[in-house]
C-alpha cells in the first residue's frame, strides 16, 4: 500500500510540476504527512527530481525547443544556489525545518495566486542573461526546500520573452542542476531514504513523461486544484506539528 501511495504522490507531483511548476506543493507535504523525517523527505525528493527534470529537459532539447549553449551559462548559478541551499538545510534541526516548511509552503502557495504573464507565441528567448539574478535566488531555495520554485522560475523566463515550452525546458534544466547539487549535501549527511527515493523516482519519471505529451494541449488554469489540495495538506501539517 505504501508503494502504491508513493507512486501516486510522485506521479501527481511530477505531472503538475512539469506542466506548471509547484508540484512540490503536493509531493512535499504529502510525504511529511506519511510520517517521514523532513530532511529525508527533501533529500529523497531531490534524488527523484534529478532524474525527472533531466528526462523532460532532454526530450525538449531533442525537439529543438532551445539550444544547449543557452543553458550552459546557467549552470554556475544553479549549482551554487543548490549547493548552498542544501548545506544550510542540513544544518537545521528537524523541528526547525518542520516549522520552516510550514512557513515556506505558505509563502509558495501565496506566490501562486499572484497574476503571472502569459506565454509568448514568438520563437526565441529575448535575453536569458536578464533572468539570472532571480534564478540563483530560486535555486538557493530549491536546494534548501523546493516547492513553488519551478513556477517562479518558469514565469521569470516568460517575462524575458520565452515561449511556454522554452520556459519549461530552461526550468527543468536548472532544476536538474540545483537538485543534483543539493542531493550531494543530503547524501553526505545521510538524509536519503532509499526505499522512498527509488519508488518516488519511478512515479516522477512516469508523471513527467506523460506531462510532456499533453503540455501543448492542456491549460495551466486547469491545474488550479493544486491550491485547494495544498491548503488541506498544510492544515493537516500544522496540526501535526502543533499536536505531535
Amino acid at each position: 500500500m505504501t508503494i502504491i501511495l508513493l507512486l501516486a504522490i510522485s506521479f501527481a507531483a511530477s505531472f503538475v510540476g512539469t506542466l506548471a511548476g509547484s508540484g512540490g506543493l503536493i509531493g512535499m507535504p504529502s510525504l511529511l504527512l506519511i510520517g517521514l523525517p523532513i530532511h529525508q523527505v527533501i533529500g529523497s525528493v531531490k534524488f527523484s527530481n534529478m532524474f525527472s527534470s533531466f528526462s523532460s529537459f532532454y526530450i525538449l532539447l531533442k525537439k529543438k525547443q532551445l539550444k544547449l549553449k543557452d543553458t550552459l551559462q546557467l549552470i554556475p548559478f544553479a549549482l551554487f544556489g543548490g549547493l548552498c541551499g542544501g548545506l544550510l538545510a542540513n544544518s537545521f534541526s528537524e523541528k526547525a525545518m518542520n516549522l520552516l516548511a510550514i512557513c515556506l509552503l505558505t509563502v509558495a502557495l501565496i506566490m501562486n495566486f499572484i497574476k503571472k504573464p502569459q506565454p509568448s507565441d514568438e520563437i526565441g528567448l529575448a535575453s536569458p542573461k536578464k533572468s539570472l539574478s532571480i534564478p540563483i535566488r530560486n535555486q538557493f531555495y530549491d536546494g534548501m526546500f523546493g516547492p513553488g520554485q519551478a513556477t517562479m522560475l518558469m514565469y521569470t523566463f516568460l517575462r524575458n520573452g520565452a515561449t511556454y515550452l522554452q520556459s519549461l525546458a530552461f526550468t527543468r534544466f536548472q532544476t536538474f542542476i540545483s537538485c543534483t547539487a543539493a542531493f550531494i549535501t543530503y547524501f553526505m549527511a545521510g538524509n536519503i531514504a532509499w526505499g522512498i527515493a527509488i519508488y518516488y523516482t519511478i512515479g516522477s519519471l512516469i508523471g513527467s513523461r506523460l506531462a510532456l505529451r499533453v503540455a501543448q494541449k492542456i491549460s495551466t488554469g486547469q491545474l488550479r486544484f493544486i491550491h485547494s489540495v495544498t491548503i488541506a495538506l498544510l492544515i493537516q501539517l500544522v496540526i501535526r506539528v502543533a499536536f505531535p
